[in-house]
C-alpha cells in the first residue's frame, strides 16, 4: 500500500489545518489507519488512528482539537486540526497497518507560529 500526504503548512496558534492521507494499492477491508507525528528532538508519536470500521483513538494532547475521519470510497484519510498550538509543530506521517503488514508516508511538514 502507498502512502501520499498533503495538507500541511505553515499557520498561526489558534489557527487550523486539515491533513489527507492517499492510499492506492492492496488494502484489506480490515485495517487500521493513523497519524503520527515527530518533532526535532522527540520521539515519534502516534497521534490519532481510525480503523476501517471507524473507531478512533487520540493522543491526550489532541483530544478535543483534532478529528480523525476517513472515506473508504476514497481509500483517504483525514485530519482535522484546530486551534493549533507551537507544541503541534512536528512532521505529520500517515501510517496503514493490515494482517499482511503496513505502511508509512513520506511526511508532511506542520509549523505553528506563536
Amino acid at each position: 500500500v502507498q502512502l501520499v500526504e498533503s495538507g500541511g503548512g505553515l499557520v498561526q496558534a489558534g489557527g487550523s489545518l486539515k491533513l489527507s492521507c492517499a492510499a492506492s494499492g492492496s488494502m484489506l477491508t480490515i485495517n487500521v489507519m493513523g497519524w503520527y507525528r515527530q518533532a526535532p528532538g522527540k520521539e515519534r508519536e502516534l497521534v490519532a488512528s481510525i480503523t476501517s470500521r471507524g473507531t478512533t483513538k487520540y493522543a491526550d494532547s489532541v483530544k478535543a482539537r483534532f478529528t480523525i475521519s476517513r472515506s473508504n470510497d476514497k481509500n483517504t484519510m483525514y485530519m482535522l486540526m484546530n486551534s493549533l498550538k507551537p507544541e503541534d509543530t512536528a512532521v505529520y506521517s500517515c501510517a496503514y497497518v493490515d494482517e499482511q503488514g503496513g505502511s508509512w508516508g513520506q511526511g508532511t511538514q506542520v509549523t505553528v507560529s506563536s
